[in-house]
């Protein structure tokens, strides 16, 4: 199995199934790209890359790409948690890990995650975002792998397609229902104190449901042939890209209306540009479905040195993601000691195609450190708490 989120895996497991590993290091470097455009592309006068009215097709392209990180991100954890399950026979120790990993992930993301964006302690603002997406997730997963498998899909297509009547919930002021619903959909402010507040980033809809999937999918890689496998894989993705065209053309339920623009550029910017906040129902199709055929294109392509090289980014992403936030945050603050605050006079790029390039130049300094952390975490199972990595 992948060796990317659970301990355990065999080599020859771990070269079947090198396209899981490889899909999600490319997920990982499409993070990088965004994250290089947060850091050095602020100062363009665009307030939101996805306000078609403001912001170019290149921008529009990097944002939309990212898109597909955290949802085939936690379907991938969703399928490595089933082949964990069928390679311990234990579904207690299967729960367990989830259990106390998914708790991990929170934890970093209040703590180390946190302050890499401020380098504050302790912090004004606690944004609870991806890891603690991912993390109370797993800690749902961990109590789902009770329930029969078929009764755990039914209520994850269930979550997706229905999670969007929350949109028209309009609550009064003070309402004790308010908090609530902010944790499960909506993204807002919590205020803890006169000093605290609490950010929720990532509203915890859709993303147990999108893990759960991914489980349901595990079967396909533990017991199935190759080319069965790819059938179903671009069948569900194909399905899924369908569902997605037919909320845009229905363009009512499961996503903002869309509406013609001035140009025919503009047009197919205003049909793809979907919600990830929280994940709509064309947002988790249309990712999931790119994802799904992605996921089918690595399983069947022939081991290569890139191919390897993108699962070596896959094998570790816990410590990519960690090392790549203190490293842009320590190259923005190095160019603040320089140059003084003036982000876009001197060291802020106008162009894209610099922010493509600066992505090669760290996706080329973090390719050694990520495969020696890999390696070490293979080599050192006897060290527990390395599992977590």
């Amino acid at each position: 199995m992948s060796s990317a989120l659970f301990p355990g895996s065999s080599p020859v497991t771990t070269q079947r199934l090198i396209a899981i590993d490889a899909l999600r290091g490319l997920m990982m470097l499409l993070m990088l790209v965004d994250h290089l455009r947060e850091t050095f592309y602020l100062q363009m006068p665009v307030s939101d890359p996805m306000d078609i009215t403001s912001t170019s097709a290149g921008l529009f392209l990097i944002r939309t790409l990212s898109h597909l990180c955290a949802p085939v991100f936690l379907f991938l954890t969703g399928l490595s948690a089933a082949l964990y399950y069928q390679q311990t026979a234990s579904r207690t120790q299967t729960a367990a890990y989830l259990l106390k990993r998914g708790l991990f992930l929170i934890l970093l993301d209040i703590t180390v995650v946190n302050f890499a964006a401020t380098f504050q302690l302790p912090p004004p603002v606690i944004h609870l975002q991806i890891l603690s997406a991912i993390g109370l997730s797993m800690v749902i997963m961990s109590a789902l792998l009770f329930i029969p498998r078929a009764v755990v899909l039914l209520l994850a297509l269930i979550v997706i397609g229905g999670h969007n009547l929350l949109d028209a919930v309009q609550l009064p002021d003070g309402s004790d229902w308010a908090i609530p619903l902010q944790l499960l959909h909506r993204p807002g402010w919590i205020t803890l104190s006169d000093s605290l507040r609490l950010r929720i980033d990532y509203p915890l809809l859709p993303w147990p449901a999108v893990m759960a999937l991914g489980f349901c999918t595990g079967p396909w890689f533990a017991s199935l042939t190759r080319e069965t496998r790819t059938k179903r894989l671009i069948g569900s993705g194909v399905l899924l890209l369908l569902v997605f065209f037919a909320v845009r053309v229905i363009n009512g339920y499961g996503e903002a209306p869309w509406h013609s623009g001035a140009s025919l550029g503009e047009t197919a910017m205003g049909f793809f540009n979907v919600t990830k906040y929280p994940p709509s129902l064309a947002f988790c199709s249309l990712t999931l479905g790119v994802g799904l055929l992605l996921l089918a294109l690595f399983d069947q392509l022939p081991k290569s040195s890139w191919l390897v090289a993108l699962a070596g980014f896959g094998a570790a992403p816990l410590f990519f993601y960690l090392v790549h936030l203190y490293l842009l945050r320590g190259l923005y603050m190095g160019a603040v000691m320089l140059w003084g605050d003036n982000h876009g006079d001197i060291y802020g790029v106008d162009q894209l195609g610099r922010i493509w390039m600066m992505t090669a130049i760290l996706v080329m300094l973090l390719f050694k450190p990520v495969q020696e952390f890999a390696g070490y975490k293979m080599r050192r199972r006897d060290i527990r708490w390395l599992k977590y990595f």
